[in-house]
């Protein structure tokens, strides 16, 4: 993965997401009908997370400490000091839902931004998330309640039925530690049938810049539906950058896949001063999904009608 510093805080690397066609076959992308519960995989006894594992918890947790003590990662959702216009809002549409962040460059994914075209879920999601043997009953607890909390939002914003599972799933969340990425290979095959090597290798050798990642995936270049996505949060995180990366990356891989140094107040922009999905950001999922957007139109397709969307939603008109 292709990580830059940001200009705010030069010391502080970006989270990355990537929105990538790749071929998959998935008997999760069938409709949804009432989910099997299967038992949950037992946690298995975690052996001593490595020197490497346990310099990771403290850099991240001075990251977050240093970013508090800075006013950043805010959580009020946006406020007096944070309008935007209508004529704001489908800009940083056009910009974050219909523009590519990265690139597949020999079989490494290199930064570029690109016009791409609009791309969202059309099928039930299916969510597993996925636990490293580091990740305490307690912990994993807290991710469960603030993960499905968050699918509640996001699907009452969309409309998209979004469901957590212990079968087969077309929606991956990994909970793991350095240690878990380095050995999470086989059993990421076994999850997500046929899914890319470059993926694979990304999410196991993900480095210390790169504090999560979502990869959302459709069956076809032509295809422009998501049918899979996988989304990897490091186990070694605080409780706040945590929360961050879990609202940031579902978000992207529902469709709102790049970022932009200029929407504000939002978590899609390089400069952490959010932490958690704005009011702004609620916005943008609600136009991803507005039925009068099509698949694969592209961002001068899309302009009139997310204009037209915005306007209503920001009850005036556009600006």
């Amino acid at each position: 993965m292709t990580v830059f510093v940001t200009r705010r805080k030069p010391e502080i690397l970006r989270r990355g997401a990537l929105a990538l066609t790749l071929g998959l076959a998935l008997a999760a992308c069938d409709p949804m009908g009432p989910v099997a519960i299967e038992p949950a995989e037992p946690r298995l006894d975690a052996g001593e997370p490595s020197e490497e594992s346990r310099r990771l918890a403290a850099y991240y947790g001075g990251v977050q400490a240093r970013l508090l003590s800075q006013g950043l990662l805010r959580r009020d959702g946006g406020g007096p000091d944070t309008y935007f216009s209508t004529r704001n809002l489908v800009e940083n549409f056009e910009r974050i839902a219909l523009y590519d962040e990265y690139a597949l460059q020999s079989g490494t994914f290199v930064q570029r931004q690109t016009p791409s075209r609009l791309r969202r879920w059309e099928v039930p999601i299916r969510m597993r998330l996925v636990f490293g043997p580091s990740v305490t009953d307690e912990q994993r607890a807290r991710d469960r309640r603030n993960v499905e909390t968050y699918n509640a939002r996001i699907a009452r914003l969309t409309g998209h039925r979004i469901g957590l599972t212990e079968g087969p799933a077309n929606f991956i969340v990994l909970f793991l530690n350095r240690d878990e990425q380095r050995t999470i290979g086989p059993r990421l095959e076994e999850l997500v049938p046929r899914i890319s090597p470059t993926v694979v290798n990304e999410i196991t050798h993900s480095p210390r810049s790169t504090f999560c990642a979502a990869y959302a995936l459709s069956e076809r270049k032509s295809n422009h539906a998501y049918t899979a996505a996988v989304v990897l949060v490091k186990a070694e995180h605080p409780d706040l950058l945590r929360l961050s990366c879990i609202h940031e990356e579902i978000a992207q891989a529902m469709g709102l896949a790049n970022d932009s140094p200029v929407a504000r107040p939002s978590i899609f922009n390089d400069d952490e001063e959010f932490a958690l999905l704005t009011e702004h950001d609620e916005l943008l999922l609600q136009i991803l999904y507005d039925r009068r957007l099509r698949l694969g139109m592209t961002p001068a397709e899309a302009r009139p009608i997310v204009s037209t969307i915005a306007a209503e939603l920001m009850g005036e008109g556009a600006s």
